[in-house]
């Protein structure tokens, strides 16, 4: 039996999120079904993560087991002749049995991209949020950096998967504007449901004047989600970079 690690990247616009639906097409189902193909037998894939529908991945990894001697140097290249254009596996790596793609990882990056101009831009979309009325990037950083550390995250989490706690520990939350694009890249331990867009939406409010970044600390204490901003929409969100516990398989866009 061997384990192989896939790395690859998708556009997420055309599938329900990774997680394989009994009646939507999802990236898993999509991915499983190529391999089995290339393998022989039916395959079981394990992810990094549950990216939800529409959300993106510059990098992402998942693992399964086969019995399949295929070489590993040709994994990628036989997957890639069997999955539609919008997924594609970048490379792939033989790991040890106990290794699984979303327990063995230690740290995530999100990115979020706001396409913030006055004009919308047809080659954005579903790529970046279009946001006409100018955003204070500074404003936003202040406000970014109230959720660096580690909270009760239950405010900016939507009602979906049951976890055993809403605590994280997030290690950077950063602010960059590039022209019209700005764009968010906060790492954790681990994200809840819709976490990300909830905390981007959270940064647009304190941007807006809708609340002060220091309201910030406050409204993670209360719990209360309806205090936080907006759950903004899946198509600027990009999986961006892992790291995991060996320090081997660290992927970066």
């Amino acid at each position: 039996m061997r384990n192989l690690a896939l790395f690859l990247k998708y556009d997420g616009t055309a599938y329900h999120g990774w997680q394989v639906q009994k009646n939507a097409c999802s990236v898993a189902q999509t991915l499983e079904e190529a391999a089995a193909d290339v393998v022989g037998h039916p395959v079981h894939m394990t992810g990094c993560g549950r990216t939800d529908a529409g959300v993106h991945a510059r990098t992402y990894v998942a693992n399964f087991r086969t019995e399949s001697r295929i070489p590993v140097d040709r994994v990628a290249y036989a997957l890639n002749t069997h999955l539609p254009a919008d997924i594609v596996v970048t490379g792939a790596r033989e790991v040890p049995l106990g290794f699984n793609a979303i327990g063995s990882c230690v740290r995530k990056e999100y990115t979020y991209q706001i396409y913030n101009s006055r004009i919308r831009d047809p080659f954005f979309v579903n790529r970046a949020w279009f946001y006409p009325k100018h955003l204070d990037e500074a404003v936003m950083q202040e406000a970014a950096a109230q959720f660096v550390g580690t909270h009760d995250f239950a405010a900016v989490r939507s009602v979906g998967t049951d976890v055993k706690s809403t605590v994280r520990t997030v290690y950077y939350f950063d602010v960059e504007r590039r022209g019209e694009l700005i764009l968010l890249r906060v790492c954790a331990n681990g994200f809840l449901y819709n976490m990300v867009r909830a905390m981007t939406g959270t940064v647009v409010y304190a941007a807006e004047g809708k609340i002060r970044p220091q309201d910030i600390a406050r409204i993670l204490e209360s719990g209360n989600r309806t205090a936080a901003g907006p759950t903004v929409p899946p198509g600027g969100l990009y999986m961006t970079h892992l790291w995991y516990d060996d320090g081997e398989v660290a992927f970066d866009a």
